[in-house]
Order: C-alpha cells, then structure tokens, then sequence
C-alpha cells in the first residue's frame, strides 16, 4: 500500500509538471515537460546522492577522521542488518540530519555540526537510527526524486511568464494561475509524501536505537534550534526542506514534516509500551542525562561519543 501511494503521488508531480507545460507551451510544451520530468527522474535515480551532498557541501569521513561518529553509524547499521552506508558532515550551524541514496546499497547519511555540538550521545545515535531507517524503507530515493520534481515545477512557474505560448492557452490569466497555483500544488503533494515517511522512520529507528524516549528529546532540541537558525540550502531551494529530520519551516500548515509534539507524543507512547518509566516520573540519572555535546573534526578525541571520554 506504502509503495502504491508513493507511486501514486510521484505521478501526481509529474501531471502537475505536464499541467503546468500545457499551460505555458500548450501541446508541445506537455510534451517537453513529459521528457523533462522523465529525464529528471532518470538522472535522480542514478545520482540522488551525489545530487544531496553536493547541494550541502557535505565532507565525507571515515574512522579515520572521526572514528567514534562512523563507529556509532556502523553499529546502528547492524543492528538494522543494514550495509554501512557512506557518513558525512555539513559545516553548519544550523541543526538537522538527512540520508539519500537510490537503495541501502549506495546510502550515505549526513549530520551538520550543528546537530553535533547539541545533542547527547544517545540523541545522536537515535537521530542516526532514524536516518537508517528511512533508508531501510527506501525512502531516500523517493524523498530526492520528489524534492527535484518539486523544484523544477516552482522554478518552470517562476519563469512562467517568460515563455508564455502566443495563443489563447498562454494567456496573461492562465500563466498567472499557473504560477500561483502549480508550487502550491506539488507542495502539498511534497508533504503528503514526506509526513507519512517520518512517522514511519521515527517507529523505526526508536526500533534500531532501543531508545524512543533519545529520539524524542533529539527532536525537541533539533526542532527548538532549527527554528533559530536559518538553512542556506532551504533558502536556495525551498523542495530540500522534506530531506531533513525536522522541519525547517515553523509553520505546521506549511511544514513538511508532522508537527514535533504530535511526533514526541507517538514516541512517549512507544517508549511506555517498552517498559520505560513515564517522563512524568522523578527524574534520575540516565544514559541520555550523561552525554555531552559532540564537536566534530578537526578535533581528535574529546567528543561526547568518545568512549573514554576525554577532553581537549
């Protein structure tokens, strides 16, 4: 069902980017529209990951350079029976986290620094887990394919009035609506899309991590920072912002994720059906309680995910 409502939503982008060619170009400009969006799923396929990392400026790492971040990856991995997939940090402040990847053959997941230098240990690795579990899902290709369908539908109707056809389909009214109407449109096919996927990878990675009540208290953190601290990538390309694991937007109506609390609350639930005491309970000292923030490369050792725990 997951997989025939997916179907069906990309297909519902691609008729808008058809509806939106006809509008301006009549026949031919459907038909152009029609190759350009096969096109642009083809390309994606083969290259969605390329595409993400790039957009982000992303730096790959390995357990050379960062040796307790892509240990913790690659534990998540196979507790998920997982591939490891390829791990990278953005240099930005702002906090969130993305996978991409066609399949979980050729994933790669990312965190920014942001996101490194907020949370604990046990945050981190549910955050992490909830990235490998949409990459268990696959849905990272659907995610990347979406955000570049999406993003040329906006920028074909920004240039909208540009190549308005000389006949009564491309009238002045007609472009009008469709640039108005057509961004609006693939946006709320965007967020279906997007808000089904994040309850499923929240329940998955609290799976992966052990830790539901870790991946709630990331959220919180993530989504309080997130809101404070703009996203240059998101500011370019308003698509990008269903990639990441909250939303970048703080109005719900708009966001393209399930609003946070909504999300907390599943977890909270989930947790007490695993035998975790209520958060209402009196407060004492946990794994989650005992972590501290992380501080990525160029710093050797001195992490929160530093088994020993040093410190420069």
């Amino acid at each position: 069902m997951n997989g025939l409502k997916t179907t069906m939503l990309l297909a519902a982008l691609t008729a808008l980017f058809m509806a939106l060619g006809y509008t301006l170009g009549g026949g031919g400009g459907a038909v152009i529209a029609l190759a350009m969006a096969a096109g642009m799923n083809l390309f994606t396929y083969w290259n969605a990951d390329k595409i993400v990392l790039r957009m982000h400026r992303a730096r790959e790492v390995d357990a050379r350079t960062e040796p307790a971040f892509v240990g913790l990856v690659q534990e998540l991995a196979t507790r998920a029976d997982l591939p490891m997939p390829r791990v990278y940090i953005v240099e930005d402040p702002h906090p969130n986290a993305f996978a991409t990847g066609r399949n979980p053959e050729n994933a790669a997941v990312a965190a920014t620094t942001g996101l490194l230098g907020l949370l604990t240990r046990d945050e981190i690795a549910a955050v992490m887990a909830h990235e490998l579990a949409h990459v268990k899902h696959r849905d990272t290709l659907v995610m990347t394919m979406v955000a570049t369908i999406a993003g040329a539908i906006s920028m074909l109707a920004n240039f909208g009035m540009f190549f308005r056809s000389n006949d009564n389909r491309g009238n002045m009214i007609a472009t009008i609506l469709a640039v108005i109407v057509a961004p609006f449109a693939a946006m709320i096919v965007q967020m279906a899309i997007s808000r089904t996927r994040e309850y499923g990878a929240d329940r998955g990675g609290a799976e992966i991590s052990g830790n539901p009540r870790a991946l709630a208290s990331a959220l919180a953190k993530l989504a309080h920072g997130a809101a404070r601290i703009p996203n240059h990538v998101v500011a370019r390309n308003p698509a990008a912002a269903q990639l990441y694991i909250v939303p970048v937007h703080i109005s719900e109506m708009f966001s393209t994720h399930p609003a946070t609390e909504k999300r907390i609350d599943a977890l909270e639930a989930m947790a007490l059906k695993m035998g975790a005491p209520s958060m209402r309970a009196p407060a004492r000292p946990s794994a989650l309680s005992a972590g501290r923030p992380v501080t990525p490369a160029p710093r050797k050792r001195g992490s929160a995910l530093d088994p020993h725990g040093r410190r420069d």
